[in-house]
């Protein structure tokens, strides 16, 4: 079977026109098939007990799709397809496994318009958003592939004569894969890209409100030759198809991106049998505003921070911390700028609709608490009266810092505004939280500006622009409960998804 694996690969690089045209003429079904199924061993299958479950489109409320609803059985056929599959892939070197990566991107841009349209169906965000999104997947699938060629060990000294010291890097078994919903195409690139580049195979278990998109992506791989059984891909809800997969013994890594909640217990699971585990959880991020910011572009990227992508960001800003000299006024102008917001799932609309009734319904339920809590709605709070789960785009002020909604994740366009009198209130808020993810200050103050990256407690800081936003080449990821310390993507990914291992060589001089 590896034999047959690098014939492909050496195949692809001596025609590598042909199988270009191979990609770019394959024939996806841009409609989102009635049944979504999963890819397992390199074919498309159902779930053993043939049962599905709804997928509704959350701009209009109707039945979009169904998955089929994997359960332990389902995850058990796929690791051991992925078990068998990860030895003879992790033979083929590094730079070859790169080389076929890049199949996959290419097919990936060669199909980015349908790609776009599926994300966008099963978001509702704009084909705009969902084109842009399929572009960042895209670059980071090209990142990793190229990592094929600098999957670095290091050579150095040894204390004892006539040794040589080093260190190789070396795949770790299976690896188990879950993603969340909001930025469907990207998580997936996120997650499979750097875990295949290290010669792991995979199981990505899709998240439950964007079967197709997982889908499109593994028609994608098997088109672009991926040998079988090196992804697999499961549909299902999570208590049924994740957690059997962050149980399975043979499952040697486990990440995972979604809740603190969620996160809690697959720390807990798999860390009980020892397997490595990478979490990327949730963040309540503070954008502080100082009284010699450029309001203007304070207004603009505050509105991006929590608004955009209806909010659906683990890095969404939801605390917005404002100097008491400038309040007012920036106050004002972020209202009126949020009142003209236009909501919708059209290219020219400023957010869409949030994913889920049951996710709406959290939300409509918070805002509640705090208004009866005392809390001052400025503009929205209420659901937009239009078919599909729409929240309109929302601002409150007078929330205590330790009031639920002022420490809790709510996942869509909701935030709050904090007066402070000085740069050391503003730093003290921004760290009063249980999560640490991102945070943004806007100020032309370099002292300021420097002071705040050294302290807040933030994987991520920014200084005049928003509190989202990552490269492929670099690390995100947070501190609290925002993660367990891992980062992806960026070269750090290689570290969660590989193993080292020493090596040591003597020599006798006496026998050259």
């Amino acid at each position: 079977m590896k034999v047959i694996w690098q014939n492909i690969i050496y195949s692809r690089l001596l025609q590598c026109d042909v199988d270009k045209q191979k990609i770019v003429s394959l024939e996806l079904r841009v409609v989102i098939p009635k049944v979504v199924t999963n890819w397992i061993d390199g074919t498309e299958q159902t779930a053993i007990a043939d049962e599905v479950f709804p997928k509704l489109d959350p701009a209009t409320g109707e039945l979009l799709c169904q998955g089929v609803r994997s359960q332990t059985a389902d995850i058990a056929r796929a690791v051991l397809s992925a078990k068998l599959a990860q030895q003879d892939w992790a033979e083929i070197p590094p730079v070859q496994r790169g080389m076929l990566l890049h199949e996959i991107v290419l097919g990936m841009k060669a199909h980015q318009p349908e790609i776009a349209e599926i994300v966008a169906a099963e978001t509702g965000k704009s084909y705009r958003d969902a084109y842009g999104e399929t572009g960042g997947a895209i670059a980071l699938g090209l990142f990793y592939a190229s990592e094929g060629q600098r999957l670095y060990g290091r050579t150095t000294t040894s204390g004892t004569p006539n040794k040589y010291a080093m260190t190789v890097r070396q795949p770790l078994g299976v690896a188990g894969l879950i993603i969340a919903a909001n930025t469907p195409i990207a998580n997936v690139a996120w997650k499979v890209f750097p875990a295949l580049i290290c010669g792991n195979s995979a199981v990505l278990k899709a998240a439950e409100d964007t079967p197709a998109t997982a889908w499109i992506f593994g028609k994608i791989a098997q088109a672009a030759g991926l040998p079988p059984g090196v992804l697999n891909i499961v549909q299902g809800y999570g208590e049924e198809a994740g957690a059997p997969l962050v149980a399975h013994p043979d499952v040697a890594v486990v990440s995972f991106t979604g809740s603190t909640a969620v996160g809690r217990i697959i720390q807990r699971v798999a860390g009980d049998r020892f397997a490595r585990v990478s979490l990327e959880l949730g963040g309540k991020n503070p954008l502080v505003v100082c009284d010699d910011a450029d309001l203007d572009n304070a207004v603009k990227w505050t509105l991006l921070s929590a608004f955009s992508n209806a909010g659906q960001r683990c890095a969404s800003a939801s605390r917005i911390i404002i100097f008491d000299a400038v309040y007012e006024e920036f106050r004002d102008r972020l209202v009126e700028k949020t009142k003209q917001l236009k909501i919708g799932t059209q290219d020219d609309d400023d957010l869409g609709p949030v994913i889920n009734e049951s996710q709406l319904q959290n939300m409509l339920a918070a805002v509640a608490e705090a208004k009866a809590g005392g809390a001052t709605i400025l503009v929205g709070g209420e659901r937009v009266n239009s078919p599909g789960f729409y929240m309109a785009p929302t601002l409150l002020e007078n929330v205590p810092p330790e009031a639920e909604i002022s420490q809790c994740e709510l996942f869509g366009p909701i935030a709050i505004l904090y007066r402070v009198k000085d740069f050391a209130e503003a730093l003290a808020l921004a760290n009063d939280s249980p999560y640490g993810l991102t945070a943004s200050i806007h100020t032309r103050s370099l002292h300021r500006a420097v002071r705040f990256c050294e302290k807040v407690q933030a994987g991520v800081a920014v200084v005049n622009a928003g509190t989202y936003g990552s490269e492929p080449h670099m690390p995100f990821g947070g501190l609290k409960r925002s993660g367990n310390g891992t980062r992806e993507p960026g070269t750090e990914a290689i570290d969660v998804y590989s193993e080292l291992k020493d090596i040591y060589i003597n020599i006798d001089p006496n026998r050259l």
